[in-house]
């Protein structure tokens, strides 16, 4: 799947951790369609990821969907319905819980600048999260699966580091 088959407005779902913000940015700056990133949405800024009020984030939310073109990384499946029923194209990133939690720590310990990054905040190593990624991961890359399988889109599975890789390759991205 080419990324001029997935059309202008892409879903990107996927495990924490996974590169779908890295990818976002990619195919944002490659497309020339909005990178959206739904954390920076959920979370208020200059927070330690304190979240919105959730009516304020579902008004972010559905007013960032009306967009002609864009691409949006985030799971946030309480909002899905309507993302879905928008988008042209659908990616899931389903690499194992290994990498996530690699990923996790490394760019909380090493990485100051990254994709997706909450403004003002700083990542830190917290035990809900190390739990998330450990526990709730599991069931949630099954549902993801079901999603992704369900949705009538033009989409593709990225199920593996290398696979991620190959999509950057294949689509002249850049990271």
């Amino acid at each position: 799947m080419t990324l001029d088959e997935l059309g202008p407005r892409l879903c990107i779902l996927g495990p924490s951790n996974s590169g779908k913000s890295t990818l976002a940015v990619a195919i944002a700056n490659a497309r020339g369609l909005e990178a959206i990133h739904l954390d920076q949405l959920h979370h208020l800024p200059d927070s330690d990821w304190v979240p919105r009020p959730a009516v304020d984030f579902a008004a972010l939310h559905d007013a960032t969907i009306l967009g002609e073109s864009w691409v949006i990384e985030g799971n946030y499946t309480r909002l899905l319905p309507q993302r879905l029923a928008r988008a042209t194209g659908l990616l899931l990133l389903d690499v194992p819980t290994s990498v996530s939690l690699y990923r996790y720590v490394r760019r909380c310990w090493f990485e100051r600048q990254r994709h997706g990054a909450l403004a003002g905040g700083r990542d830190s190593v917290k035990w809900a999260m190390l739990h998330h990624i450990l526990f709730a991961t599991p069931a949630n890359r099954v549902r993801y699966r079901r999603i992704f399988g369900d949705s009538q889109l033009p989409k593709a599975l990225l199920a593996s580091p290398e696979a991620i890789s190959d999509f950057y390759r294949q689509n002249g991205l850049s990271r």
